[in-house]
């Protein structure tokens, strides 16, 4: 922080001047590690920061009590409003997961992917809206999941779950904006800083092996780990070379009812049901009951490399590369009811079969408190039996160069150029199902415990003959993101108390996706070698619940490796061909031009240091849309392009009340460019088991843009604690919303055989989603911070620390239909109103270890709902508990031992519909993880 009374500041001060100015402003031994740091040309010179400094050189703190310190000094020396999470060692992050790190930050609650941290959501704003840069330059990374945790991820949202936390030294989440941050972000920028041969002392080695063993799947994993650094010619060149490797594989079981629907859906029931209150617009039936078994086997890579040139005290060059890569497989195996979820179904070749409107409700009992039928029997209902199998990878690269020169004392300047790319290829998801048709006698209760039915098919579920091959879904797909940024700054410093700042930033960003599918109906199946589709019971296996306890526990699957070399599957060919999709063969192009100017300055009100930047940031997107359309009939290549700019003032303010209590202030106009998935020309038409959906474009929509204003007190009471409390309020003027109605497919205007090609009857329901700019909301909240390390105690308590934060936000979005009116006036989603983190470790000389908690309240994840019946209404996510713990050993200096445990309560996953009737959605557990290993520092 830029102070302008050196002298008044405590050692503890001026050490977090000093690592301040060394992590964050690019001294001449250390990385550029923040574009948004402050330079020193209005602090106090580094000579009268080393002085103050030498006098706690004797105190030698390590682990993660370092880190915390760390942290609580980057803190402290910024003018905006940040918080950290620093490495404790060398090649050592806090947690193995980059996301399960960054929850313990007041005001950032995490989702998750198979039991792993995937996603952030800050200050209730979700992953749309934050933006995250490596090394100082922005990018983005996404991945595939199962349906329920929402697919391929086609979004702007970043997914952290790419990378493997060893390979980072720090993560900055900047709250607050300012003139040389990027825009793009309402949420906060989020900054991944790896490690550089300059940040060490000549040569430095660290190796970290673990074995890791998940409880739920049995299964024992490796991860490893090094980094390896040297610097030479007296310290002007130096590189580095970092490497981490891991396995996983993780088994999540539980329960889905793919969502309820009312009673005239689909075409409605039976209408002889002699149980007739089921086929009311007021009464909901889950689309298809059914117990889940998931089987996740991923394999990650990370390497990074960086090289460092110091010709002289006044320049630095650093050369920067990134390669990370995860392969992933997963097996999903379910049986359910697929009558419920689909009307009269007609097939290309004259086949056709009845869903609804052939089933028979005979008994029932409706939840008067929801409306839902949490029991019901029937006849006439078809069941279906799924083996799923995805391959999938992710390859991110990034390779950037950074130089800066001081051509005098008071002038400098920096420049960046650099080139980033994600690309996810998905090219094996395929589905195997076979059927047991109009089966009397099914029934479902969710009277007892809701997410764990008590489920009756009719027919024994493990008994393997019988079943009929009824469809091979084949699809492939690829999402690519690629970055190319240039910037050039400078920093000149005009007085002690004032330096202007400005720049210049080119940046291009491309997103393109693409899709192929079985160019024959996926309901046309080959028969066997008896002339039928009857499975041979040699082509089914049969499953078993290991982790939680279903009923059923145990049903048969189609065997997926038996049944695709039977038929050769794979062979891209005849009625296994794959053509491209042309609903999901789209791409958006942005080009972003800017400029920035900004002051910063340090003065005195009275005997009070005040500090700050003022300064404001320009950008002109110019856009470019690619999607189809369907015209008269015919699907018709589209371009949409519109150009757009934005003027961003900031402001931000210290005041330093006394030398250990600071008061912040700041204001600024931000903005978030649109969904990726929103600006697609033309339309996207989906049917996936029971899920029947049609999403279509706005390649005009405005840029999310809000006011925002952030005020924060903070006591450093002593040394590595602190005491803050901070509001934030943002006045979001426009937003951008998807619009849902439940209609059946042939009033959408598109050809009826769109429909049929993917399985699906014209007369069946389908979600038609819309989006569109809305008039926003406000989102205001506050935030308590607590950190403290005990050294006031007696002897060995002496090594306690304690870190708590809470978080309270609230908003209230108008959320409107597709014509325009207002619908729901709720939350934003992926909003939290009450989260809050807890930590409590130790750190001796020899024996360290931890244990915390995190925390995050229900929030919402549709709105509004995109079942018949529910368009009025939202689906929402249960709060949860998450408990980590970690102790080490260390042999000696150079060796240590870990034990380590993740998800210690075995937290579930639980989706709901609903906002009071809450009827059940998913419910998942991953079960409980293990790490012992070994650590070795040279």
């Amino acid at each position: 922080m830029h102070l302008l009374n050196s002298q008044k500041k405590t050692p503890v001060t001026a050490l977090a001047l000093a690592i301040g100015l060394a992590l964050q402003t690019g001294a001449v031994m250390a990385q550029d590690t923040n574009t948004s740091s402050q330079d020193s040309s209005v602090a106090p010179s580094a000579a009268a920061a080393d002085k103050d400094v030498t006098s706690l050189t004797s105190v030698t703190v390590t682990g993660y009590r370092a880190s915390v310190q760390k942290a609580l000094d980057v803190k402290r020396g910024e003018l905006g409003m940040v918080d950290a999470i620093m490495a404790e060692d060398v090649g050592k992050f806090p947690d193995l997961n980059l996301a399960e790190s960054l929850q313990r930050i007041p005001g950032v609650v995490i989702t998750r992917d198979a039991g792993e941290g995937r996603n952030i959501t800050v200050r209730g704003l979700g992953p749309d809206f934050t933006r995250v840069r490596i090394n100082g330059m922005e990018a983005l990374t996404t991945v595939g999941s199962s349906d329920q945790t929402g697919g391929t991820n086609r979004s702007r949202g970043f997914d952290f779950n790419v990378f493997a936390a060893d390979l980072f030294s720090s993560m900055i989440v900047h709250k607050t904006a300012s003139a040389d941050v990027e825009e793009g972000s309402l949420g906060a920028t989020v900054d991944l800083n790896t490690a550089h041969p300059f940040d060490y002392e000549g040569f430095t080695l660290a190796a970290n092996t673990q074995a890791s063993y998940s409880d739920m799947s049995g299964k024992t994993d490796p991860r490893v780990s090094a980094l390896i650094a040297n610097t030479w010619a007296d310290g002007t060149f130096g590189a580095l070379l970092s490497v981490a490797y891991s396995e996983k594989q993780t088994l999540e079981e539980g329960s889905g009812t793919g969502r309820w629907a009312n009673g005239p859906s689909n075409g409605g029931f039976n209408p002889d049901s002699s149980f007739t209150e089921a086929l009311g617009e007021d009464v909901y039936t889950p689309r298809f009951p059914r117990y889940t078994q998931m089987l996740h086997d991923q394999k990650r890579l990370g390497v990074t490399g960086s090289l460092q040139w110091k010709p002289s005290s006044d320049t630095l060059f650093t050369l920067d590369a990134m390669y990370s890569k995860i392969d992933a497989e997963r097996d999903e195996h379910y049986i359910e009811a697929i009558s419920f979820s689909r009307n009269v179904t007609k097939l290309p070749d004259g086949t056709s079969f009845t869903g609804k409107p052939e089933t028979l409700v005979n008994d029932g009992y409706v939840d008067p408190a929801t409306g839902g039928l949490l029991y019901g029997n029937f006849d006439n209902v078809d069941v279906r039996s799924e083996n799923r199998h995805d391959e999938w990878s992710t390859v991110f690269k990034q390779l950037s160069l950074t130089g800066k020169h001081s051509f005098t004392d008071d002038f400098m300047i920096d420049g960046k150029v650099g080139t980033s790319s994600s690309n996810h290829d998905n090219p094996v998801q395929t589905t195997i199902m076979m059927d047991k048709r109009d089966v009397d006698g099914y029934s479902y209760d969710y009277r007892g415990n809701k997410w764990a039915p008590v489920i009756d098919y009719g027919i024994s579920p493990t008994d393997p003959t019988g079943w009929n091959l009824s469809t091979i879904r084949m699809r492939q797909s690829t999402v690519d993101n690629d970055f190319h940024t240039g910037e050039l700054n400078f920093n000149w410093r005009l007085s002690d108390g004032f330096s202007l700042r400005g720049g210049v930033l080119a940046k291009n960003y491309k997103f393109a996706s693409t899709e192929a599918r079985r160019t024959a109906n996926e309901a046309i199946v080959p028969d066997f070698a008896d002339g039928t589709t009857v499975v041979p019971t040699n082509l089914v296996d049969q499953v078993s619940l290991k982790g939680v306890s279903g009923s059923p526990g145990t049903w048969v699957v189609p065997d997926f490796g038996g049944i695709a070399d039977h038929f050769n599957i794979f062979n891209g060919q005849d009625t296994f061909a794959l053509s491209p999709y042309a609903a999901s063969e789209r791409s958006v192009t942005e080009k972003d031009r800017g400029g920035w100017l900004m002051g910063e300055f340090s003065f005195n009100v009275g005997a009070i240091p005040v500090s700050g930047n003022l300064g404001v940031r320009y950008v002109k997107t110019s856009q470019s849309s690619h999607g189809i359309a369907v015209i008269n009939g015919e699907n018709t290549p589209v371009e949409a392009k519109r150009d757009y700019n934005d003027t961003l003032p900031s402001l931000n303010l210290v005041a330093e009340l006394t030398p250990d209590f600071l008061l912040r202030f700041g204001a600024a106009k931000v903005m978030a460019r649109p969904g990726l998935g929103s600006l697609t020309p033309g339309v996207t038409v989906s049917v996936s088991g029971g899920a029947r959906t049609v999403k279509g474009g706005n390649p005009n929509l405005d840029p999310i843009r809000a006011k925002t204003y952030d005020f924060a007190a903070e006591w450093y009471f002593q040394e590595s604690s602190l005491l803050s409390v901070g509001l934030f309020y943002k006045d979001i003027d426009s937003f951008a919303q998807n619009t849902n109605e439940i209609r059946p497919f042939n009033t959408s205007g598109l050809p009826d055989n769109v429909a049929t090609d993917l399985g699906a009857s014209p007369d069946d329901d389908f979600s038609f989603s819309v989006p569109i700019n809305t008039p926003g909301g406000a989102l205001k909240g506050a935030e308590a911070n607590y950190v403290q390390t005990f050294t006031f105690l007696p002897g060995k308590f002496s090594n306690l620390g304690a870190q708590l934060n809470y978080t309270f936000v609230d908003s209230k979005i108008q959320y409107m239909t597709s014509k325009g009116d207002n619908s729901l006036k709720t939350d934003l989603t992926g909003l939290s109103r009450h989260s809050w983190s807890a930590t409590l470790f130790y750190e001796g000389d020899r024996f360290s270890g931890r244990v915390s908690a995190t925390n995050r309240d229900d929030y919402l994840i549709d709105v509004p709902g995109r079942e018949q019946g529910f368009t009025d209404d939202v689906h929402g996510q249960s709060g949860n508990t998450f408990v980590d713990a970690s102790l080490r050993y260390k042999l000696n200096d150079k060796m240590e031992l870990s034990l380590e445990g993740t998800n210690l309560t075995n937290e579930p996953s639980q989706t709901w519909i609903g906002a009071s009737s809450q009827l059940p959605l998913d419910y998942s557990e991953t079960g409980r993880v293990y790490l012992v290993g070994f650590r070795y520092k040279l």
